[in-house]
C-alpha cells in the first residue's frame, strides 16, 4: 500500500512536449522529405525557379538551393538541419546545394521502411557511414586531373566547369558568354583567395550581353558637389591618392565655447579654420596625385579646388571599393595628409568615368598589381539581375575550387550512377543486414539522374534503365554516361563537357550522409514550453505601476 502512495516525480516543466521512439523518428524523416520535395524541382538545366515573397513585400526569384533554403522560414527542428547543410555547401564549394538537400532527403526516405520494420537506427548509421567512405573513394578514383595544361587549355577547361554550373541557372541561355567572363575574373585575382576582390555591380537596363568585365576596379559615381563637372574625367597613368579623412570645413564640436575680448579676434579664428583645410588640400596637390579618393566626404570647397588644378576627386567611396582600388593600384589608404611619400600612391594605366545605362561609373583599368576584377551586370528586371549575381557567385566559387583542386568528374548524373553501381556490387560481398542498407544507399544516389529526367519532362524509368545497362558494362566504357538533357536519352558527359569539380560531389555526399545520420540518431524530441508565468508577472507588474502612478501625482484618495 505504501508503495502505491509514492508521489509522481515531475522532472520537466508542465506543458513540456516530449515525443520519442519510432513515431518521432518517422515524423522527422517525413519533415525532411517534405523539405526535399520543395527544392526537388529546381535541380538541373531544366529545373524550375521558385518565387518567394516575404512579409516585407520583397520578392525573390531563385533557382539556387541555398538561397531558397535560407528564405524558407522552416520551423521544424529536424528540417532545419537541411538548411544548415545547404548553407555549408554554399560557403565551402558554392554549387551543389540542391543536390545535397536532395541526397539527404533521399537517404532518409530509403531508411524509412527499415525503421518501420524495427531496425535499430545505429545499424543504419554504421552502414551509411561505410557506404559514404566507399563512395568518396570511388569519386576520387574516377576523377580526372586537368593539371599540367597550358594556360589557354586550362582556361577552356575551367570555362566548361563554369558552364555546367550556369546551365541550371536563369542565365543558362548565355552560359558561354558568362563562363568566359567568370574564368577571366578568377584568373585576374590569381592565387588570392578573397572573394571580395571580385566586385559585382548591378545596373538595370539593357540586356544580359551588355554585361562586361573590367580588368580592375569599377564603382558608381559617388555624391558630388558643384565644381565636379569641371574636373577631367580621363587620365593616363595617373597617381592615385587614397584617403580616410574628411576634406571639408569642420564646424566646432557641439557645446564648444570660445570667449573673445575683441571682435577682431573672431576673424583670426575663421581664418585658422580656412587655413587648416587649405593646408590639407595643398598637401594633396603637392603629392602629385591626379585622382583623389576618400572614404569620407570631400566638400564643395575641396571639389572646386581640385577642379581648378585638373585633379579628379570622389568622396564617400564605399570601403570595399576603396580596398579593392588599394589592392589593384598598389596604394595604401592614408588617415593623414602629412608626409605623403610616393610609395603610398597607387597607379593604373587608364582612369575614366564612363556612362553605363543610367549610371556613371569610375573605372580603373590596367592596374599593376592586377589582383582584382569587376563584373558589371546588365538586365531587365531587378529580380533578374539579383538572380544573375547569385548564379555568377556560384560559378566563381566553382572555378576557384577547380583552380585549387584541379580534378573533375562527369556531371549529368553519370558519377552518381557509377557510384550506385559500385556500391550495389560491393553490398553483395557483405553478409548480414548491412547488405540491404548499403543497397538502399546506392538506390538513393539514383535520385539525381531520375530528378534530372523528371524536371526535363523525360521518362525517368526508361532513361535510368539505359544508364544502368551502360554502367554495368564490364569494360568500364559506360562509366561517364549521364542524362542527355537535349535529346532525352543518354550521352557521354565527359565528351559533352558536362563537368563538375570532384570536390563538389565529395562535399555533397559527406554533408548529406552526416545530416541523414544525425537525424537517424535522434531518439527523443523535447520542446520546452514558453515561460508563461514570467510573461504574466511582467504584465501584472506593469498594471500595478500604472495604478500607482495615478496616485503619486497628488490625487486625493476617496
Amino acid at each position: 500500500m505504501a508503495s502505491m502512495m509514492q508521489p509522481q516525480i515531475i522532472l520537466l516543466k508542465e506543458g513540456t512536449d516530449t515525443s520519442q521512439g519510432k513515431a518521432q523518428l518517422l515524423s522527422n524523416i517525413n519533415a525532411v522529405t517534405a523539405v526535399g520535395d520543395v527544392v526537388r524541382t529546381t535541380l538541373g538545366p531544366r529545373g524550375m525557379d521558385k518565387l518567394i515573397h516575404d512579409d516585407k513585400g520583397s520578392v525573390t526569384i531563385s533557382n539556387d538551393g541555398a538561397t531558397i533554403m535560407k528564405l524558407l522560414d522552416i520551423v521544424h527542428p529536424a528540417a532545419k538541419i537541411l538548411v544548415d547543410i545547404a548553407k555549408s555547401q554554399d560557403s565551402e564549394v558554392g554549387d551543389g546545394t540542391t543536390t545535397v538537400v536532395l541526397l539527404a532527403a533521399e537517404f532518409l526516405k530509403e531508411a524509412k521502411p527499415f525503421v518501420e520494420d524495427g531496425v535499430h537506427s545505429q545499424n543504419l548509421i554504421r552502414s551509411y557511414r561505410t557506404a559514404s567512405t566507399l563512395a568518396i573513394e570511388k569519386v576520387k578514383e574516377l576523377a580526372v586531373s586537368i593539371e599540367g595544361k597550358s594556360v589557354e587549355e586550362k582556361k577552356g577547361l575551367l570555362a566548361k566547369c563554369a558552364e555546367t554550373t550556369l546551365s541550371s541557372k536563369l542565365i543558362g541561355g548565355e552560359k558561354e558568354f558568362f563562363a568566359t567572363m567568370v574564368v577571366d575574373a578568377v584568373m585576374a585575382i590569381g592565387d588570392d583567395d578573397r572573394l571580395n576582390l571580385i566586385g559585382i555591380k548591378k545596373v538595370p537596363g539593357g540586356n544580359m550581353r551588355d554585361s562586361f568585365l573590367v580588368d580592375g576596379v569599377a564603382f558608381k559615381k559617388t555624391f558630388s558637389y558643384a565644381g565636379f563637372e569641371q574636373q577631367p574625367k580621363k587620365f593616363d597613368n595617373p597617381k592615385i591618392l587614397l584617403l580616410n579623412i574628411e576634406l571639408e570645413l569642420k564646424s566646432e564640436k557641439e557645446n564648444a565655447e570660445i570667449r573673445l575680448s575683441d571682435p577682431s579676434q573672431y576673424q583670426s579664428i575663421v581664418d585658422a579654420e580656412w587655413n587648416i583645410i587649405y593646408d590639407k588640400l595643398d598637401k594633396c596637390v603637392e603629392s602629385g596625385a591626379k585622382v583623389v579618393l576618400s572614404r569620407l566626404a570631400i566638400g564643395d570647397l575641396a571639389t572646386q579646388y581640385f577642379a581648378d588644378r585638373d585633379i579628379f576627386c570622389a568622396g564617400r567611396v564605399a570601403e570595399g571599393d576603396l580596398n579593392r582600388v588599394a589592392a589593384a593600384a598598389g596604394g595604401t589608404v592614408q588617415t593623414s595628409v602629412n608626409n605623403i611619400i610616393p610609395e603610398v600612391l597607387g597607379t593604373c594605366e587608364i582612369f575614366e568615368e564612363k556612362q553605363v545605362g543610367g549610371e556613371r561609373f569610375n573605372i580603373f583599368s590596367g592596374c599593376p598589381s592586377g589582383r582584382t576584377a569587376t563584373i558589371v551586370l546588365r538586365g531587365g528586371a531587378d529580380q533578374f539581375i539579383e538572380e544573375a549575381e547569385r548564379s555568377l557567385h556560384d560559378a566563381i566559387m566553382i572555378v576557384r575550387r577547380a583552380v585549387k583542386n584541379s580534378t573533375v568528374v562527369p556531371g549529368g548524373g553519370a558519377i552518381d550512377m557509377e557510384i550506385s553501381k559500385y556500391l550495389r556490387q560491393h553490398s553483395r560481398t557483405i553478409a548480414g543486414k548491412s547488405q540491404l542498407f548499403i543497397n538502399s544507399y546506392a538506390k538513393a544516389l539514383e535520385v539525381i539522374p531520375r530528378q534530372l529526367c523528371d524536371n526535363a519532362g523525360f521518362d525517368a524509368t526508361d532513361v535510368l534503365n539505359k544508364l544502368r545497362q551502360k554502367h554495368a558494362m564490364q569494360s568500364g566504357e559506360g562509366a561517364s554516361y549521364g542524362v542527355d538533357i537535349n535529346t532525352g536519352g543518354i550521352a557521354d558527359s565527359f565528351a559533352n563537357f558536362v563537368w563538375e569539380p570532384a570536390v563538389v560531389k565529395i562535399n555533397a555526399i559527406n554533408a548529406a550522409t552526416e545530416a541523414a545520420c544525425l537525424i537517424l540518431s535522434v531518439d527523443e524530441t523535447v520542446k520546452n514550453p514558453k515561460s508563461e508565468s514570467a510573461q504574466g508577472d511582467a504584465a501584472a507588474g506593469a498594471m500595478g505601476r500604472g495604478r500607482g502612478g495615478g496616485r503619486g501625482r497628488g490625487m486625493r484618495r476617496r
